[in-house]
């Protein structure tokens, strides 16, 4: 990927240099095989289910049933969203401002609209906004009442970084027992909802640590986009905490990880064998790093054996993928 062609100095520099410029450039073909090769890689660390929230804002429409269909082919399950904001003009454009703007924009209403037909279809989601800050109170208003109508929650990332130092006031009078609050990191709150936390990608973006243990709410462990293999992503997320509290035991990260069953209930049916004989062990995972899967099932079909996906062949799936990636490149430069 070509680099940014400006200075990243900062968090919003990251958002605005890389994840929107990305976002913007992404069309209906580069979903289906960007969805494909994460649920393939998914599958491969032994990750079965995949909580996903998505942002295309030129190629909102259908974009949800895309991901559903890559993630169906290979035999993964999806919960999918899309994250609704105010940051982009009707031209397609970023906004001059990032501060929350006075009313929804139509980019805001078309990503509702795409989570409402999604919904409504039958497909496993929830109702996305990317962050308070990006989000009109009005938006913010409309996807919580969207999400009460089809009985969901809102997946939402909350005081990621200090530009949104305002999330908590904001909705505190809207988040649900159902929400996904994602990150975190600077809430000064508490908000109804699961925390999920993404040790690795706060790392990554120099935001600061979340201290989810500290937390009073039910925490989930993320990745937040970076990778899909949730041992590794533990095993992370148990030395950040370590580093933060050095009483602490690998067994406080594997609650966050069994948190998300509450999601996929029907994963806990789900077998994924490891050629280490101790891969269920809190202490033993969290020390022991080439831990490989080798077949994984997933209600009753054997969808990975021998390392390999049945469903999908994994090379055309990283031949298909790269052309899109380079199709990517070439919009970014």
């Amino acid at each position: 990927m070509p680099a940014p062609k400006q200075k990243t100095k900062s968090f919003i520099d990251i958002l605005n240099n890389i994840w929107w410029r990305v976002d913007a450039a992404l069309d209906n073909e580069m979903i289906y095989w960007s969805a494909m090769l994460g649920a393939t890689e998914a599958l491969m660390s032994g990750t079965t289910c995949i909580i996903d929230h998505h942002e295309s804002p030129n190629s909102i429409e259908g974009s949800l049933q895309t991901i559903a269909e890559a993630c169906k082919a290979v035999g993964i399950r999806v919960n999918s969203c899309y994250g609704v904001t105010d940051r982009w003009d009707n031209k397609g454009q970023l906004h001059s401002k990032v501060s929350p703007l006075s009313e929804m924009t139509e980019a805001a209403k078309r990503g509702l609209a795409e989570c409402e037909q999604f919904l409504s279809s039958g497909g496993v989601g929830m109702v996305g906004v990317h962050a308070a800050f990006t989000c009109s109170d009005e938006t913010l208003n409309a996807a919580s009442e969207l999400a009460k109508k089809h009985s969901v929650g809102v997946h939402i990332h909350v005081a990621e970084g200090v530009d949104d130092i305002q999330a908590g006031a904001r909705l505190e009078s809207l988040a649900q027992d159902d929400w996904l609050l994602i990150h975190a990191v600077h809430l000064d709150r508490k908000l109804n909802g699961r925390i999920v936390h993404n040790a690795r990608s706060n790392m990554n973006n120099a935001v600061g640590y979340a201290k989810p243990s500290e937390r009073s709410n039910k925490i989930l462990l993320g990745t937040d986009g970076i990778g899909a293999d949730m041992i590794e992503e533990a095993r992370i997320a148990y030395a950040r905490l370590r580093e933060f509290d050095v009483s602490a035991e690998p067994t406080t990260v594997w609650r966050w990880l069994e948190n998300s069953l509450e999601m996929f209930p029907d994963a806990k049916e789900d077998v994924v064998t490891f050629d280490y004989d101790f891969a269920d062990s809190p202490w033993h995972a969290a020390f022991t790093t080439n831990m490989n899967v080798t077949d994984v099932e997933i209600a009753g079909q054997k969808v990975l054996v021998n390392g390999l996906p049945t469903k999908v062949d994994l090379q055309e799936v990283r031949a298909k993928a790269r052309e899109q990636a380079l199709r990517l490149f070439e919009r970014l430069a």
